[in-house]
């Protein structure tokens, strides 16, 4: 069996981990996570979408900032499957708390949609579809991804074979705290981690030095850095009020953006800020694919520059 790495070797320790069970609404920060090839447990696997069937996003309906989601505390044990009494718990100012049973639903709605790709999803029913519809005050329904019959693939070119349930482009991100720090730093007002909304928050390493690792092993599994993660406005949307404003993209395009980072490369016009990861696999085999806070990082490949980083 392959060796693990001495503690000295550590370059940083996992400091949260955070899921997000409904696309673009509130996440959880939890102790541990079942970590799977398409995301951690539970993470993006429900989707708020419209009447023909397209994602809503923080993008456009920035109120979803403000609905929190729970899960039994026992959903993040490995090997654990709910019962009829189980629920994800919906909460938003003015809403009644929904209850939606962790119990898949055998409804299907055909022509969902969340940026290129499309397909069919197991639908909520009609309480989660009105409290939606009230809530956003539009035509609205909770779905749930079927994994039974779809696959949604990552960008072949970055990760080929990969997949993602309703994540924007990849099931990992990860993200440091000295990087948010360094950005603090140069911000008028600082901001939380929660504007970014990574899966993984490591911290005792020199910011930005996730941009750099392409094969890292956190305890015993491992995970591919495979592009860097681009942003759109969401980190712009204060995660307790649901208002946006100019930053910190205002501040990432100055320190953060393509061509500071990658001046020889083709330009984007993007800002980048974590590192997108895919799962690899385990020293243990399917079992025991476990993360938990206080992990450590070893850090296996890195390129030298931001400027050989794929992005």
């Amino acid at each position: 069996m392959e060796q693990l790495p001495s503690e000295s070797d550590a370059v940083a320790k996992v400091s949260s981990i955070f899921i997000y069970p409904i696309k673009s609404c509130r996440g959880i920060s939890v102790s541990q996570a079942s970590v799977t090839p398409t995301g951690f447990r539970w993470d993006r696997q429900w989707l708020v979408v419209n009447y023909k069937g397209r994602a809503y996003t923080q993008r456009v309906e920035p109120k979803l900032s403000l609905v929190q989601v729970e899960l039994p505390d026992e959903a993040f044990i490995e090997g654990w499957e709910p019962s009829k009494s189980s629920y994800l718990v919906l909460k938003a100012p003015g809403m009644d708390a929904l209850k939606v049973s962790l119990i898949a639903p055998r409804e299907v709605s055909n022509g969902i949609s969340v940026w290129e790709w499309s397909g069919s999803a197991l639908d909520e029913g009609a309480d989660a579809s009105k409290w939606f519809s009230d809530y956003l005050g539009k035509p609205s329904r909770l779905v749930r991804f079927n994994t039974a019959s779809e696959t949604r693939p990552v960008e072949p070119e970055y990760a080929r074979g990969h997949k993602i349930m309703f994540s924007d482009m990849y099931p990992y991100m990860l993200l440091s705290q000295g990087s948010m720090d360094a950005l603090n730093n140069v911000l008028k007002e600082p901001i939380p981690v929660n504007r970014f909304r990574p899966n993984i928050f490591v911290e005792g390493c020199e910011p930005f030095s996730e941009d750099l690792w392409t094969e890292i092993r956190i305890d015993k599994l491992t995970f591919l850095g495979v592009k860097l993660c681009s942003r759109c406005k969401v980190p712009t949307i204060n995660q307790e009020t649901g208002i946006a404003g100019a930053e910190p993209n205002e501040t990432l395009r100055k320190i953060r953006s393509d061509s500071v980072l990658r001046p020889t490369q083709k330009q984007r016009g993007k800002v980048y800020f974590g590192q997108n990861l895919v799962f690899k696999g385990s020293l243990t085999g399917k079992k025991g694919n476990v993360l938990k806070v206080g992990d450590l990082v070893y850090v296996l490949k890195k390129v030298s520059s931001t400027d050989e980083a794929a992005a």
